[in-house]
């Protein structure tokens, strides 16, 4: 079922992202970078300087043809339509940089660190305009669409954190331990062997909820209303842990990757309210997986207070390889998922119409 898209890659493709225009950027180990077109054949490659992983690539929405990648500590802003020696360069993070976000107005980049921090760059005066920090290693980072002051971020130290860049410390954090704790009390206990190690976010394209992948196999719903967010569902989507959450542009469906090689189709929107209509953009990230225990613990048999154990996927996919990253792209006027995992391959699925 899948098309796989080779000769882009020599080493393990570890990031993607879609352009406004249909062009998809993928980096991957030891400073690899390619463009591809929409019938999956490389356009254009670069190695980036020192070799060092592209661990994120992201599109500005104003400006398809500038890419925004991050490779060991340095973000590389580059111009598609002549790949070669990066534009700019941003050295603002101290550690390897894991997850770029591209606020809707062009204004704004944070990027995510190994050392918890996320550095926001202010993209006009070239210059840090805001350091926040997780206190372990921050996964994910994403702006909230329609709000170019507002971001979600996650990370190894179980937070969420909900963010507004006017302010120094969060609006709002959950931590999903002591949440789990709480409402499962009989057996909270396996969380201590799989604690729920935060991996991956995405924001619907209404801004107003999102989706978190941890290591527990589990993807938590998140509602922001106000200066908080409150989870509206959780539910057991992988058997070993989440390592990618996108929500996609329609009806809240979402895409799940995990550890155990599957990519799963959900639809939420029976689950999260009755909002508006349309969710999802992809707002990127991926991180290495912390080498933490990857066992379900039984945890199949436990309901939270809100989580469904009637939640089903849509669709899925066996697609053998854990997942490092996914995105969707629109190919001959059918939608597909593209994913990316250990190989130097990237796979496209067909996606079903909603």
């Amino acid at each position: 079922m899948a098309v796989k898209w080779n000769g882009g890659h020599s080493s393990s493709v570890l990031c993607l992202n879609v352009s406004a225009e249909g062009l998809v950027a993928s980096g991957a180990e030891r400073g690899e970078l390619a463009l591809w077109d929409g019938g999956g054949s490389p356009v254009a490659q670069l190695r980036l300087p020192q070799a060092e992983d592209v661990t994120s690539v992201v599109f500005s929405a104003r400006r398809p043809s500038t890419l925004y990648t991050s490779h060991g500590e340095t973000i590389s802003v580059l111009d598609v339509r002549s790949l070669q020696e990066p534009l700019e360069r941003f050295h603002v993070n101290e550690e390897e940089i894991n997850c770029l976000s591209v606020n809707d107005t062009d204004s704004l980049l944070a990027a995510a660190d190994d050392s918890g921090a996320i550095k926001v760059v202010d993209l006009e005066s070239k210059k840090v305009s805001r350091s926040l920090r997780h206190s372990n290693i921050c996964s994910s980072v994403a702006f909230r669409p329609q709000r170019p002051q507002s971001l979600v971020s996650c990370g190894l130290d179980m937070q969420v954190m909900l963010w507004n860049l006017q302010k120094a410390r969060p609006l709002w954090t959950t931590n999903l331990q002591e949440c789990d704790m709480e409402e499962e009390s009989p057996q909270s206990a396996g969380q201590f062997f799989n604690p729920p190690l935060a991996h991956s976010l995405s924001v619907t394209s209404c801004g107003n909820i999102f989706g978190c992948g941890a290591q527990d196999g589990k993807v938590r719903i998140f509602r922001v209303t106000g200066v908080r967010f409150e989870r509206e569902l959780d539910f057991q989507a992988h058997s070993l842990g989440v390592s990618q959450v996108l929500f996609m542009p329609e009806a809240y469906w979402l895409l799940s990757g995990g550890n155990d090689g599957k990519v799963l189709l959900w639809d939420v929107s029976s689950n999260v309210g009755k909002q508006q209509k349309s969710p999802a953009k992809s707002l990127p990230r991926r991180k290495a997986q912390a080498a933490a225990s990857s066992r379900k613990d039984g945890k199949l048999n436990k309901v939270a207070s809100n989580e469904h154990p009637g939640v089903v996927p849509k669709l899925t996919i066996e697609h053998g390889e854990k997942v490092n990253w996914l995105s969707c792209a629109e190919i001959k006027g059918s939608r597909r998922v593209l994913v990316a995992d250990q190989t130097s391959s990237v796979s496209a699925y067909p996606l079903p119409e909603p």
